[in-house]
């Protein structure tokens, strides 16, 4: 029987280097990639700013963005994606959303920053633990195991900060779930220790309680890893538990958009996932 190929989608994606220093290309030029490519739909997640100074990427301290420049910019992200929604209603839909950080303080900030702009949704994403990067460099990963005072325990802190903001905020989307991984080769093993693994259950356990949707974050098959974000066993254990699974290309520029789309699909399709996709909003 002839099977219909899913639609193409992105729950998390559309960066750019309009508005974030790490990206390239224009937003629009982006949107028009996906468009380009058939997309049904697209989640626009650009980074929410930083609101203390110790938070600002050296990226963006170099390019001489302080707080106020960052969220001005933010700003004009939220009112140019929602100008491109508009032109382009009759190619693509559009939903204007945005990551979020979790570092010390983020919450008053991040409720100020959803009720000032009311997005379709957001993306809930930790990429800082005890406010270090760990997905940034070896470096600084290796800052943040002596913080926790170990890599068990930064994976631990990782989870119990990731569980924070489910539980406060519920976004949407719960962005690549296990990001904390992305320097450890020995990631696997370490996600199936007890006292990790426990944590994993409670945080999906959470996502299916608030009817959440992970991000199948293919954006880990481009940074050379072997699997996408969630990886192999909790994806099996969130189609047991009934989650809701959608991809994310996480894109930070035009050649980014699609990559690694039909390995994704197949990497579904043999868990038994649906690509029946829920919409963020």
């Amino acid at each position: 029987m002839f099977k219909k190929s899913p639609d193409r989608v992105s729950i998390h994606g559309g960066h750019s280097g309009q508005f974030c220093c790490h990206a390239d290309d224009t937003l629009e030029s982006v949107i028009g990639a996906y468009i380009d490519k058939g997309y049904a739909w697209v989640g626009i997640t650009e980074h929410m700013p930083p609101n203390r100074e110790p938070m600002i990427l050296p990226e963006e301290a170099e390019a001489g963005i302080d707080l106020q420049a960052n969220y001005e910019r933010f700003a004009d992200y939220i009112a140019t994606c929602r100008h491109l929604k508009a032109k382009y209603s009759d190619k693509i839909t559009i939903y204007v959303g945005f990551e979020t950080e979790a570092w010390s303080g983020y919450q008053a900030f991040l409720t100020k920053l959803m009720d000032t702009f009311r997005p379709d949704y957001i993306v809930g994403s930790v990429h800082h633990v005890h406010d270090i990067p760990i997905d940034f460099s070896t470096v600084y990963f290796q800052q943040a195991i002596e913080a926790a005072g170990g890599l068990d325990a930064l994976y631990c802190d990782y989870f119990d900060l990731q569980y924070e903001l489910i539980t406060s905020f519920k976004p949407a989307v719960v962005g690549h779930i296990d990001l904390i991984r992305l320097l450890d080769e020995d990631y696997r093993q370490r996600l199936q220790k007890p006292d990790i693994w426990a944590r994993i259950e409670r945080n999906l356990s959470a996502v299916k309680d608030l009817d959440l949707i992970l991000d199948f974050n293919l954006k880990a098959l481009a940074k050379g890893q072997a699997e996408p974000y969630i990886a192999g066993p909790i994806l099996t254990r969130a189609r047991e538990m009934g989650i809701a699974v959608v991809p994310g290309d996480d894109a930070h520029r035009i050649t980014d958009v699609d990559c690694f789309w039909d390995q994704g699909i197949k990497i579904l399709d043999e868990v038994g996932l649906t690509t029946d996709w829920r919409r963020p909003a």
